[in-house]
């Protein structure tokens, strides 16, 4: 699942980033209101989450808030701020958003609070391809029955042509998708869809090249 993270500390956004992305999540990073807004000014937007802190610069997080709500009303919003009035709190929630959680907080509580929030669009991400099944809830992969577990990088690349099933996904696309935020050159991305067809080598499912399109996952 794609997460979208608008946080303008530094430190934090680096930290939540990289411990949503070890728990099998694609996050893209962002730390201007102005720029998320704009971001989400499309109900194709295109994130399944959105993790929302509310001092921002460009505009505040409940801005951004009211502004997605107008055409969006089903993508869950998770507030993080340290603001501790009342008044906040009740006007976020007012405005739409789903959780509200207080700095400082542990990450165990967020990924819990991440997986609960992510629960409701479940139904709508039961993905399939063959005997190669995900699980939206547990962010977790099975082949033939069995769990299949992947190193994060190999997860998430197999997670975004899952999501394009039927459909092949050229570098450029991958590179955004899976791996948004990291400089993957085209060398690295053939390494790791070359370990993915070791992985799912003798089932059902392979992944095809097309050539001048891209990378096409399939049943055989």
């Amino acid at each position: 699942m794609k997460l979208l993270l608008v946080e303008d500390d530094t430190l934090l956004a680096e930290t939540l980033n990289d411990a949503l992305q070890l728990e099998g999540y694609q996050v893209v990073s962002l730390d201007d209101g102005a720029i998320a807004q704009q971001r989400l000014a499309t109900p194709g937007h295109g994130y399944d989450l959105i993790l929302l802190d509310l001092n921002l610069p460009g505009c505040n997080g409940l801005e951004v808030l009211a502004s997605l709500r107008r055409h969006d009303s089903k993508t869950p919003v998770l507030i993080l701020t340290a603001r501790g009035a009342i008044e906040d709190r009740v006007r976020g929630l007012d405005l739409g958003a789903d959780d509200y959680l207080a700095k400082p907080f542990a990450l165990d509580e967020l990924e819990a609070r991440v997986r609960a929030l992510l629960r409701r669009q479940t139904h709508d991400h039961a993905l399939q391809v063959g005997t190669l099944a995900f699980d939206a809830l547990t962010q977790r992969f099975s082949l033939d029955g069995e769990p299949l577990n992947l190193p994060p990088r190999e997860q998430r690349l197999l997670n975004c042509l899952m999501h394009h099933i039927g459909e092949p996904v050229d570098k450029a696309q991958l590179a955004e998708e899976a791996f948004a935020g990291d400089a993957m050159g085209d060398n690295a991305i053939e390494v790791y869809i070359h370990r993915l067809r070791r992985r799912l080598k003798g089932s059902q499912v392979e992944v095809r090249t097309v050539r001048g399109l891209g990378y096409l996952l399939e049943a055989s």
